[in-house]
């Protein structure tokens, strides 16, 4: 058991290629409402289940580290883009528990569309050992409960492992499950890349910091 006054700390990882307001947006409501003291975001060095980002490493940490400057909640961390070879979470949480201080709690933070095929992680069983994991909503997926695509081994840890609200989380000091109600901002990093591609304007979906990046650095253009 956790004593002493708790506090919690979200773990955020992707590629955020490029960072966007959907993925600020999130970490800012979770904030509120699981309480973090702290939101951490890791962007990934190599995915190990998705195509290779289209920014390099410093890129895509670069994009991060200036989206979030003027929030004091949250800290970029680039262990994995330090990190060569291919990124696991499991690694990253590993060492964030071998660096926790006294009473801190780890949240690990991931979208439903992820959630539901966590079982293809590696050591994915073991991550519920290391944190408390927080499912948000993304667009074009239902309640996780009526999501008819979750594995049975997915669905069994969701059956026991449930958190019906944030004072649990409280409680241990990892191993459960809470579904967080956040805002569905229909953005996505690949929508992004595309309008960058066709030279369309990307105002609005993002911080103007990280577009003014992405147009100096000449991202996401199309090959010619």
């Amino acid at each position: 058991m956790v004593t002493n006054k708790p506090f919690l700390v979200g773990i955020y990882g992707g590629t955020f290629d490029p960072i966007h307001y959907g993925h600020l947006r999130v970490a800012e409501e979770l904030a509120d409402e699981v309480g973090f003291q702290q939101v951490v975001l890791v962007p990934s060095g190599t995915p190990r289940l998705r195509n290779i980002p289209s920014g390099s490493r410093n890129q895509r940490a670069e994009m991060v580290r200036l989206a979030i400057q003027d929030n004091s909640r949250f800290v970029i961390d680039n262990r994995e883009i330090h990190r060569p070879g291919v990124s696991t979470t499991v690694e990253s949480l590993r060492e964030f528990q071998t660096e926790s201080i006294s009473n801190r709690i780890l949240c690990f933070i991931v979208g439903i569309d992820t959630f539901i095929n966590i079982n293809q992680w590696i050591e994915w069983e073991e991550i519920f050992n290391l944190c408390h994991v927080i499912v948000v909503a993304r667009p074009g997926y239902g309640s996780i409960n009526d999501n008819q695509t979750l594995p049975q081994a997915v669905a069994q840890q969701l059956a026991t492992r449930c958190a019906p609200s944030v004072n649990e989380l409280m409680q241990q000091a990892a191993g459960l499950i809470y579904i967080a109600r956040t805002s569905l901002l229909e953005i996505s990093a690949s929508h992004i890349r595309h309008l960058v591609s066709m030279n369309k304007s990307i105002r609005y979906l993002l911080p103007e910091i990280v577009a003014d990046y992405i147009a100096t650095n000449q991202l996401y253009q199309e090959k010619k």
